[in-house]
């Protein structure tokens, strides 16, 4: 009988820190949707309310590592049940860093709002914004569901946002080159879109916490990557 209570305490603190981890990414999602409405509608009000909402997320982060922490030395877990631990830590990193991407496009939102951006930006920005916070959404479902084909899906989507990156640095480099007056807004949006890519690549990372909790193991083969921004910089040509 208390073999059965001291599994079944430590089947709820595995669960009470999935169920936390799940609230996080909540919170993420809507920092990062509420971010980019935000800037479309250039509301200050709003994208004050994502800054502030970053001390929430921070916090459960704090909470969730330490309440591993706790697991760890007090069950040490093994097999699937370490997995499991190890990578709620691990996606709580990668959510707490989605949150301060969602902070930091709010904190431009409020520079911007006093300018003019270029329409087609935004919504360039709008619509990888919408791929990315779906990679998000389906990479936590993929872990609550422990889906491994799911997880598959969403680290072959990073290739997209890495495309929609390298179209929108280009695009930005020809506006700032026709008019050097918008080099400063170009210079923030840049920044978002960079913002935007990162968290894709957090989603990502997150999936591939899905394959390792189901097979022990993260993916060998590293993702494909669309970002050739860093080759245009230096002036090569596209092959």
């Amino acid at each position: 009988m208390a073999s059965q209570h001291i599994v079944s305490s430590f089947d709820y603190d595995l669960e009470a820190l999935q169920a936390r981890v799940m609230k996080m990414g909540g919170l993420v999602e809507a920092a990062s949707q509420n971010a980019i409405k935000a800037l479309e509608t250039r509301d200050v009000g709003l994208s004050r309310k994502v800054r502030e909402g970053d001390a929430v997320i921070d916090r459960l982060d704090e909470e969730i590592k330490a309440e591993a922490a706790i697991v760890l030395a007090r069950r040490a877990p093994i097999a699937g049940d370490l997995r499991t631990v190890l990578s709620v830590m691990s996606m709580s990193t990668h959510l707490e860093r989605c949150g301060d991407y969602a902070k930091n496009i709010a904190k431009r939102t409020t520079v911007l709002a006093e300018t003019m951006p270029h329409d087609d930006i935004v919504s360039a920005l709008r619509r990888m914004a919408r791929v990315v916070e779906a990679m998000l959404s389906d990479a936590i479902d993929a872990y609550i569901q422990h889906d491994s084909v799911k997880a598959e899906e969403v680290r072959a989507r990073d290739l997209e946002v890495d495309q929609m990156y390298t179209a929108l640095f280009r695009a930005l480099l020809t506006h700032m080159m026709e008019d050097p007056r918008g080099i400063t807004p170009c210079m923030h949006l840049h920044f978002i879109a960079k913002n935007i890519e990162r968290m894709g690549d957090h989603a990502t990372s997150i999936a591939e916490q899905t394959i390792y909790l189901i097979s022990g193991e993260l993916p060998e083969e590293d993702r494909p990557k669309g970002d050739r921004t860093a080759f245009d910089a230096a002036g090569g040509n596209t092959p």
